[in-house]
């Protein structure tokens, strides 16, 4: 692997883009963003813990923002490989791993996986674990058509499915008497047409039919799960709920009326719920 400015390289030729804000020597956090989005996702939060003396870390997934737009590797066992070689390349110790939405599933992946020391706390904000899809073992998923229609509304004009999504569910901007805030629309939409329709395309199945449940099980750091109740894409009944009580050390916060946009939406109410976590 080699290192180039902002960007990595990982062992299949990928260039992975990354932030790298603050004081080396400060407590890293890391930023996973969900589909099909990128580090600046995380914009809010990002300025939020420079200024409270974090060292702040995000990158852009394969297939997304400015990474390589990748024809292969869009698969969450990927995904938590290219994080791993992220880490190791900067050394991060003690490392604090936020996941939003597909970066949920992202973190969970990772940090079961992690090398010791690496990781000392996680959270899953709006998470997809720990699985999407409706199945035998999970009747209260998604049902698959849900996700093909995904997949054929990319498939046929992604630039308007990436208008359609932030204007309604994503954000709660269809809700009645919602502030909609045309800023944060565009910006959803500048982001996703940022990274590569095949890696879009392939990160649905990722998103959606992982099963992340030995993953939950298996992380043994602190870990808090936040999902708002009025998540329109990420229903958190089948997956806060359920991922709280897989997890050893799991806290489950639930907002009332938030998106799955909260972060964006709701920074106010969020960030200082994560650095009281993060200090605790």
């Amino acid at each position: 692997m080699t290192a180039n400015n902002q960007t990595i390289t990982t062992e299949d030729g990928v260039e992975i883009f990354y932030k790298d804000w603050g004081a080396k020597d400060a407590q890293p956090i890391v930023f996973h963003h969900g589909w099909p989005l990128t580090a600046d996702e995380w914009d809010s939060q990002m300025l939020y813990f420079l200024h409270k003396g974090y060292r702040v870390i995000a990158h852009d997934r394969r297939g997304h923002g400015r990474s390589t737009q990748t024809a292969t590797g869009n698969d969450m066992d990927t995904y938590a490989a290219d994080v791993a070689a992220l880490t190791d390349h900067l050394n991060l110790k003690n490392a604090i791993h936020i996941g939003h939405s597909t970066g949920g599933g992202e973190v969970a992946r990772y940090v079961a996986r992690a090398k010791a020391g690496r990781v000392a706390k996680a959270v899953l904000i709006g998470a997809v674990p720990p699985i999407m899809l409706k199945t035998a073992k999970n009747p209260g998923g998604l049902p698959m058509d849900v996700f093909d229609g995904f997949r054929t509304a990319l498939a046929a004009n992604r630039a308007q499915f990436f208008l359609d999504i932030p204007s309604g569910p994503f954000y709660g901007f269809n809700r009645p008497g919602a502030k909609v805030d045309q800023g944060v629309i565009w910006n959803w939409w500048r982001q996703g047409m940022m990274g590569g329709t095949k890696a879009h395309y392939d990160c649905i199945k990722a998103f959606s039919e992982t099963d992340f449940t030995e993953d939950l099980k298996a992380i043994t750091v602190p870990t808090l799960v936040m999902h708002g109740d009025d998540d329109q894409v990420v229903p958190y009944t089948d997956s806060a709920l359920l991922s709280v009580k897989l997890l050893p050390h799991g806290t489950l916060k639930i907002y009332n009326g938030f998106s799955h946009g909260m972060c964006t939406t709701h920074p106010d109410v969020i960030n200082p719920d994560l650095l009281e976590f993060c200090m605790s």
